[in-house]
């Protein structure tokens, strides 16, 4: 354990539970928006987040647990603090090269099942096929590995990852991005927009 980045997991995933039970408690913080949680989230781990954008705290990974914080910080933390603005993005190029590293070294495999969901979903926020390819694969593995209490929550999850990969396996892109990122919609995208459930 390190206190350093222990608050941060602890926040994220809560006490420990089951995985169904835990992923029904955090469902709101992890998926849900809130202006009260991005704002808990800028006052209390702002500071390392700008941290990890910038490049520090690499010595984090030197351990599954500080691997996995770090990641949070370059992947979900800044879609928090900056919702709605390009930086919300800023880590993902960063985040993708730290999970590659990681996994060459086992560490995803050392962490329990509902932690390696936000391991792989920075394959799942990648604007890249063959990234997306491996998100599926990756919550499908975990999907089997469940026992049936605990099924229905990671059934989700490759759902949601599957739902990722068709988007970009037609665009290349995620056109709910595009206003953000400055980028200029297709007409096709712009068609997509205008669908129900086409932002993630």
């Amino acid at each position: 354990m390190n206190a350093t980045w222990q608050p941060l997991l602890d926040w994220w995933f809560g006490a420990d539970a089951p995985a169904g039970e835990l992923a029904a408690r955090q469902n709101g913080l992890w998926f849900g928006y809130r202006a009260e949680q991005d704002a808990e989230a800028r006052t209390r781990f702002g500071d390392l987040t700008e941290q990890a954008l910038n490049g520090y705290l690499g010595d984090w990974a030197s351990n599954p647990e500080g691997w996995l914080a770090l990641l949070l910080l370059l992947d979900q933390l800044p879609r928090m603090i900056h919702r709605g603005t390009p930086r919300a993005f800023a880590g993902d190029a960063r985040a993708l090269a730290l999970l590659e590293r990681g996994i060459e070294q086992g560490w995803d495999r050392r962490l329990s099942a509902i932690q390696r969901v936000f391991c792989y979903m920075v394959f799942e926020h990648a604007e890249d096929l063959q990234h997306q390819e491996r998100a599926v694969q990756a919550f499908a593995v975990l999907l089997a590995e469940q026992d049936e209490a605990d099924s229905p929550a990671f059934i989700s999850f490759l759902e949601y990852a599957k739902a990722h990969h068709r988007v970009i396996a037609r665009f290349g892109r995620f056109p709910h991005r595009n206003a953000i990122l400055g980028r200029v919609s297709t007409i096709d995208e712009l068609s997509f927009l205008a669908e129900p459930g086409s932002s993630f």
